[in-house]
């Protein structure tokens, strides 16, 4: 992971949208199985709302919060000093600084559409969970994605954004491979759902489109398409003002997939 290419990278149009995520929004499927005093191991855990949620539900129990940004694990720290029962470090999936059998919950939150090597992955998440523990991996999925509104620019972006990822080694429709993923790393049992985030407000059309647009604008996205050649600045900000004109609309809707797995042995 250290090596590997994020393409959102960490510009604050992406740290401060991760941030708002939280375990009702972005892991309810795990929240059943967690219990007070669990051990729990969250890669990819980036300014750490989730990770901080994860620490409420199962303390006393720890929650240890890795990422290979050191920049955002800072972030992440000085954001969550006050839980004591949560640490904050710079880690590698592929090679996790811990004994095995560790933890009784390991937790990655759309991570592995971002790695060349997502089994690889869960089988050092394997390694570390402990007999009778859950790893559990939440992904989008690009290709699934859908909005109204028809919006040109948006389907450009769609496109570009997977060209992107897949130049760096990811999976951009991650979400439909996970339990293939999961069984290839040899887990056992593995149980499969879904769900979505919607923006259909205008305050929650505003947020996703801002966001993007200044990440299309902006961040590594832009840094990546325009050094790779596959787009120049103009059309950046074409895809940026089709976001914004899509916000405008009065009924639009985004509609953001994930798959979902809860994997055993």
């Amino acid at each position: 992971m250290n090596d590997e290419v994020y393409s959102h990278g960490h510009h604050p149009s992406v740290t401060a949208a991760h941030a708002t995520r939280t375990v009702a929004s972005s892991a309810a499927y795990l929240e059943p199985f967690l219990e007070a005093g669990m051990d729990v191991l969250d890669i990819g855990c980036g300014p750490g709302s989730i990770t901080a949620g994860l620490a409420d539900i199962v303390a006393p129990g720890t929650v240890l919060g890795i990422d290979s940004s050191a920049d955002v694990i800072a972030q992440a720290a000085e954001g969550h000093a006050d839980l004591a029962n949560v640490e904050f470090r710079v880690g590698n999936v592929y090679d996790l600084d811990a004994p095995d059998e560790s933890f009784d919950v390991v937790h990655a939150h759309q991570l592995l559409q971002h790695l060349a090597d997502p089994v690889a992955a869960l089988r050092e998440m394997r390694r570390v969970v402990r007999p009778g523990g859950i790893v559990a991996a939440r992904d989008a999925d690009f290709g699934a994605m859908t909005w109204y509104p028809a919006v040109d620019e948006l389907e450009e972006w769609r496109e570009l954004y997977r060209d992107l990822a897949r130049g760096n080694g990811g999976e951009p429709d991650a979400g439909r491979r996970l339990p293939g993923w999961a069984t290839e790393a040899g887990f056992a049992v593995v149980e499969v759902s879904s769900s979505n985030w919607v923006y259909a407000t205008p305050e929650e059309r505003n947020f996703h489109a801002e966001s993007w647009a200044e990440r299309v604008l902006h961040s590594a996205f832009a840094e990546q398409t325009l050094e790779r050649g596959i787009a120049d600045q103009q059309t950046l900000e074409r895809l940026a003002a089709g976001w914004r004109r899509w916000a405008r609309t009065d009924d639009g809707v985004f509609l953001m997939p994930s798959v979902e797995i809860l994997a055993r042995d």
